[in-house]
């Protein structure tokens, strides 16, 4: 922790002032002792310093006006106050103006490191707080949604809209289209954001837990119950609960739920006294919750009361330009992640791309890219490799050739031809896709193509 930790020593009495540079010199801090008050709040900056230690009794400027200066010039910096007449208001007093610690006259130099040591790692905790706190907020904000489809588009402005209004939203699209995605980017941009995310999967959980998940249990309220247990909702006050795959929940759970939107309360299982907690609902789900309301499957009143706003997000299918955006955000994330120097998509691995119809989506794209960039050995990520993780395009029907006559026995002798040619150069660049389609001056898509109408292998 030592390791370039700066610390300003500030005490009238030399020779103190110069038995804590050495102590502290010696365990490997960089020090700078003055005696001299006046100087030292002078030649304080912002960023130049770690940690103050400073005397409270000084001719001219006291410790406490030393104190005051100081977080009035850099908030966040810890102050540790030595005293020789350690009073309970002097304490106060110096508290309040935000000391972080007190060390009363005479110390033993390890009481010195110990609570040098101590305001450092308080220091550094609330530095790995702040920093975390704006990652997680950088992570959601709009710029990080990859796109610019006008669907996508659309899809953002209405975010940024409805995020600051606590209302129940709903959003629709299929699997895979980042749905949680945007509502993570909706609570991190409201006013809840300083409190929890909490999410949850209506589909992957049987009715009988997915009761006691969102609500919890009283103890005693069924085989198993040996303790009182809060559930999701209770877990997410003051925040947003999201729940995925709405459209799964079963009717006992649909009526709690309704409930709480209409009165902010709720009963655990086995209780008989209400639980009042403050939650904003987003919900999702891949399938029609109209339809589920005609059939009966789901209620009507709580469709209307999750619906309040509806965002819809397009497939993948129907976002080509993002196509490549995406790719290349996925491509950097594993870059990072795997300390690797992968390009891009080559451009044939990039039209065939944009040209795939991705039912799984953006996790389907994502989960590709990953898996290719695992595999591929080159700088960028070749048709070949792609072609292992989705399926090229079919060939188009070549045109029917007469078996007999003249055109016919020349159509013969063309494909004869053509497929000796390319097993020859599949067999010379042994097996190499992108190397035989290189020396043909052909498309890698096109050699594909003639391989699977030929009925050639690589190792042939």
């Amino acid at each position: 922790m030592s390791e370039n930790k700066r610390i300003m020593l500030i005490d009238n009495e030399e020779g103190l002032c110069r038995m804590m540079e050495a102590v502290l010199l010696d365990s490997g801090y960089a020090v700078k002792g003055y005696t001299r008050s006046f100087e030292a709040v002078e030649e304080f900056r912002p960023g130049d310093w770690d940690l103050v230690v400073s005397d409270i009794k000084m001719p001219g400027m006291d410790g406490l006006e030393v104190l005051q200066r100081i977080k009035a010039k850099e908030p966040t910096i810890p102050v540790i106050m030595i005293t020789a007449y350690a009073t309970v208001e002097m304490s106060i007093q110096a508290l309040r103006r935000g000391a972080y610690d007190m060390l009363t006259k005479p110390f033993e130099p390890e009481e010195l490191l110990y609570r040098v040591k101590n305001a450092l790692k308080h220091t550094e905790l609330l530095e790995e707080n702040r920093e975390l706190r704006e990652k997680l907020v950088g992570k959601f904000r709009f710029d990080n949604i990859i796109g610019a489809s006008d669907g996508l588009k659309g899809v953002l402005e209405k975010v940024e809209k409805i995020a600051i209004r606590d209302t129940s939203v709903l959003i629709t699209g299929e699997s895979g289209t980042g749905k949680e995605l945007i509502a993570q980017a909706i609570h991190y941009n409201s006013v809840r954001k300083e409190k929890k995310f909490v999410a949850i999967n209506c589909g992957a959980l049987p009715e009988t837990l997915l009761e006691s998940e969102l609500f919890g249990y009283r103890k005693g309220a069924f085989t198993g119950a040996k303790e009182n247990r809060q559930g999701l909702l209770e877990a997410a006050d003051g925040g947003t609960l999201f729940l995925d795959e709405v459209g799964n929940l079963p009717m006992n759970v649909q009526k709690t739920l309704l409930r709480f939107l209409q009165e902010q309360e709720f009963l655990r299982i086995g209780d008989t006294t209400p639980t009042k907690v403050d939650v904003r609902i987003i919900s999702a789900t891949n399938a029609d919750l109209r339809e589920g309301v005609k059939s009966g499957a789901f209620r009507e009143d709580l469709y209307y009361r999750l619906n309040v706003v509806n965002l819809h997000l397009p497939p993948l299918r129907e976002r080509k330009g993002d196509i490549p955006l995406l790719a290349a955000h996925f491509i950097a994330q594993q870059n990072k992640k795997f300390d690797t120097a992968i390009k891009g998509l080559s451009p044939d691995s990039l039209e065939a791309a944009v040209g795939y119809a991705w039912p799984g989506n953006i996790r389907q794209l994502r989960n590709v890219i990953e898996a290719c960039t695992a595999m591929e050995n080159g700088n960028y990520i070749t048709l070949s490799v792609l072609s292992q993780f989705i399926e090229l395009p079919e060939p188009q029907d070549e045109p029917a050739v007469e078996a007999e006559g003249e055109e016919g026995a020349y159509a013969q002798a063309l494909s004869r031809f053509e497929m000796d040619y390319i097993r020859g150069l599949l067999r010379k660049n042994h097996g190499n896709v992108e190397a035989a389609a290189r020396e043909a001056g052909m498309n890698m898509a096109t050699i594909y193509r003639k391989m699977k109408k030929y009925n050639l292998r690589r190792e042939e």
